[in-house]
């Protein structure tokens, strides 16, 4: 593809999709331009280099987050909404992990996130400082919480990459996590016992307790 007729808006979206196939070291201009029919020097002609593209494509994410009105639907809601819409979209996207982990990701995409939901928690009744604080510490724990999901899907693509046996690498981590948390009483109780509780359910549960959390704030106010 000629570089004319090359566009910004394309030169992300198909790094998106190398990235979501292979992570931040799957991605480089030869390979996207192989991708998009062109040479990678098509590519430069949009894109200063690679760390400009990968801040690019991170900051289109977060135009995937819904923005439900709080006037609607009430500030809580709103904030649940927007919490379990992060938790997938890094969840769909775990490169997101090493990106913003080695770069300032920020542009129109993650401002429009932040702007809206300023207007949740001051819906709910914050100000000031307090409205940085209530939002972070949801913030924190939807991201925390994706942390570890999107960790182990990037150690299976790592794995691919390599040519390791995925499936028998994933069990030898499992049996040996199982051999070490057997000494310890309440930890070989739980590999006893499984509660069989999924992460769906450890999410939910936690989020809901830190909106308890500061919904006791403002009525203590």
């Amino acid at each position: 593809m000629p570089r004319d007729t090359l566009t910004r808006e394309q030169i992300i979206q198909t790094a998106v999709e190398v990235l979501d196939a292979e992570g931040v070291e799957g991605l480089n201009m030869r390979r996207l331009g192989t991708r998009l029919g062109s040479a990678a020097t098509a590519v430069y002609w949009h894109v200063k280099s690679k760390d400009e593209l990968l801040v690019l494509a991170a900051d289109e994410m977060w135009g995937e987050i819904e923005l439900p009105d709080p006037a609607a639907v009430g500030w809580r809601q709103a904030a649940a909404v927007m919490a379990r819409n992060l938790h997938a979209m890094v969840l769909r996207h775990p490169w997101l992990v090493t990106a913003m982990s080695t770069h300032t990701i920020y542009g129109p995409g993650k401002a429009r996130h932040d702007d809206h939901l300023i207007g949740v928690y001051e819906a709910a009744g914050f100000t000031g400082r307090q409205v940085d604080w209530a939002l972070n510490a949801v913030f924190v724990f939807a991201l925390g919480q994706a942390l570890g999901e999107a960790s182990d899907a990037a150690l299976r693509r790592r794995l691919r990459r390599t040519g390791g046996d995925e499936e028998e690498r994933m069990r030898a981590t499992a049996e040996w996590v199982a051999k070490v948390a057997a000494q310890f009483p309440r930890l070989r109780a739980r590999l006893e016992t499984p509660d069989g509780d999924g992460p769906d359910e450890s999410f939910e549960f936690g989020l809901q307790t830190v909106l308890d959390g500061l919904e006791a704030r403002l009525a203590g106010q």
